[in-house]
């Protein structure tokens, strides 16, 4: 356990405050980067040639190399100290925000985009660990919940300003913002924060380690595959069949290492909390939404609606301003009520905004777009907080450390298969649309001839030069409106899929408990 060296004054509130604010930008920066990419991936993908399959490994990669190195924290922490580990995640962060940023080919800026993971996952908790070391038992609470606004602001702020530097300058800038603001922070840690003492020996799970890092990318790569151009033998490719075992038995080799090792990476019998599963059973399904819905509205806006980046973005703001007013209303309100309530409340307003995103067209405003978004916001904001009390009410204090880690983690996990799942059942539903609309249309029929000879008939009044050119445009202007008409039909199928996943979410949280100190008040 580590404690304030005889150096750090207690009483300095300049200090706790000069420390919290760096945490907060740090923080802000790293979430940030789990959205401003969303508004920048049509760009990304028509100047690197890349496929969505390939192309969620941007957003992928990131997260599930920040829920990797989530659980070494608190042995990197004991070995190096706080401050060390804060600055070499800092230095890990910027490095690979600047070596993406210099990327000119889609295996190259994934490459990095792991590497910027792996440092903003272990920067988060160490600054939480920082904050709540610096600040006293009493205000500690009042600090988190500042840093958690960092946190919801980069919600809001991600899509908004990747579309903006896209806009006005190129994709690149949404990684070079990161500079200077790492190097800042660096600065600001090495000269203001003051170390800590560190006691005990924590050892690394290294099975553990190396399991957990294989079992969830290897089975997340084999799913991006099965519908990969290159592979028209599907599920029964090598490559994909391989990655599945691999990913089998990586996950069964984890479980047994976690259950049989002395200091197991994860606790694996936290588990045996039932709320604390059921809760992160929710929490899972909640990033799935949280995370897919920040990926796919902007590629619908910008690809079918003709919105600009910038645009696109500025949809998302309403959401974390709404999430930062209703998190702690919510959080309040479960003290004096069932949160049971409040959290079915989320889930049932969070599988709404999901249908009725199934229903957008080509024809969707954007006001109705920016509806359905604040109501998702809404939703999210009021499941978290009760959502977390009750996780964490049946944990013993010895671990809660473990516990609050491995909920962050299955979060970053959520949200990994969220972008995985969403773009691999989109791929399937824009080719069955597409498949279905070619059938109705019956490229020999009257229906056919009668539709492209009227828009040929167009085409030649405003100026093509030949009626054979004319028919030419006609023909690729239809093909051309089938297959928006097929892609969004896909994306509705997804949101569908998403608000019926997070309906049957609710069925388990209707087994929960009242929290232990609402059963003792009733």
């Amino acid at each position: 356990m580590e404690t304030l060296s005889k150096n750090l004054p207690k009483e300095s509130s300049s200090y706790k405050w000069f420390i919290l604010g760096n945490v907060m930008i740090s923080t802000f920066m790293v979430v940030l980067d789990s959205t401003v990419v969303n508004t920048a991936l049509p760009n990304i993908m028509g100047t690197l040639g890349a496929s969505m399959n390939t192309a969620e490994w941007i957003l992928t990669g990131y997260m599930l190399s920040m829920a990797t190195v989530l659980s070494t924290t608190g042995w990197l922490s004991n070995r190096f100290g706080y401050k060390n580990v804060f600055i070499a995640s800092l230095i890990i962060f910027t490095f690979g925000s600047f070596m993406s940023g210099n990327s000119s080919s889609i295996g190259e800026l994934i490459f990095w985009r792991i590497i910027e993971g792996v440092g903003g996952g272990l920067l988060m908790p160490v600054g939480m660990s920082i904050i709540t070391t610096v600040f006293p038992p009493e205000q500690r609470s009042m600090a988190l919940g500042f840093w958690a606004i960092a946190s919801a602001a980069s919600v809001s702020f991600g899509p908004m300003i990747g579309g903006y530097l896209v806009d006005n300058f190129n994709w690149n800038y949404i990684f070079y913002v990161n500079i200077p603001i790492g190097v800042l922070c660096v600065i600001v840690t090495i000269v203001l924060q003051k170390r800590y003492e560190h006691e005990g020996n924590l050892k690394l799970d290294i099975p553990g380690l190396i399991t957990s890092s294989l079992f969830l990318p290897i089975f997340l790569y084999g799913l991006s595959q099965v519908n990969s151009s290159t592979n028209p033998e599907g599920w029964s490719s090598p490559i994909v069949m391989g990655c599945m075992w691999i990913s089998a038995v990586s996950f069964i080799l984890f479980i047994y290492f976690e259950l049989n090792t002395e200091n197991p990476l994860i606790d694996l019998q936290i588990f045996k909390d039932w709320k604390f599963s059921i809760a992160n059973l929710v929490t899972f399904v909640f990033a799935i939404g949280m995370f897919g819905s920040t990926f796919l509205i902007p590629l619908y806006m910008q690809d079918n609606l003709g919105y600009s980046a910038f645009e696109a973005g500025l949809v998302f703001l309403p959401v974390g301003m709404v999430q930062a007013i209703c998190s702690p209303a919510a959080g309040r309100m479960a003290q004096s009520i069932d949160p049971r309530i409040i959290i079915v409340t989320g889930l049932v307003m969070l599988a709404v905004s999901f249908f009725v995103t199934s229903e957008f067209t080509l024809q969707t405003d954007r006001s109705t777009i920016i509806a359905s978004l604040i109501l998702r916001g809404t939703g999210m904001g009021i499941l978290f907080p009760p959502l977390l009390g009750v996780a964490l009410d049946g944990i013993t204090p010895q671990q809660m450390a473990q516990a609050s880690s491995l909920t962050n983690i299955i979060r970053q996990v959520g949200g990994s298969v969220g972008v995985a799942y969403f773009t691999f059942l989109l791929t399937i539903r824009r080719n069955y649309h597409t498949q279905i609309y070619s059938e109705e249309i019956n490229y020999s029929g009257e229906t056919y001839r009668s539709i492209t000879s009227r828009l040929s008939e167009f085409f030649s009044s405003v100026g093509s030069d030949t009626p054979s050119s004319a028919m030419s445009q006609s023909k690729a202007y239809l093909i051309d409106w089938l297959n928006t008409e097929a892609y969004i039909k896909g994306i509705n199928d997804d949101f569908f899929i998403g608000g019926i996943i997070t309906a049957i979410a609710i069925i388990p949280v209707l087994f929960l408990t009242k929290k232990k100190n609402q059963i003792k008040q009733n």
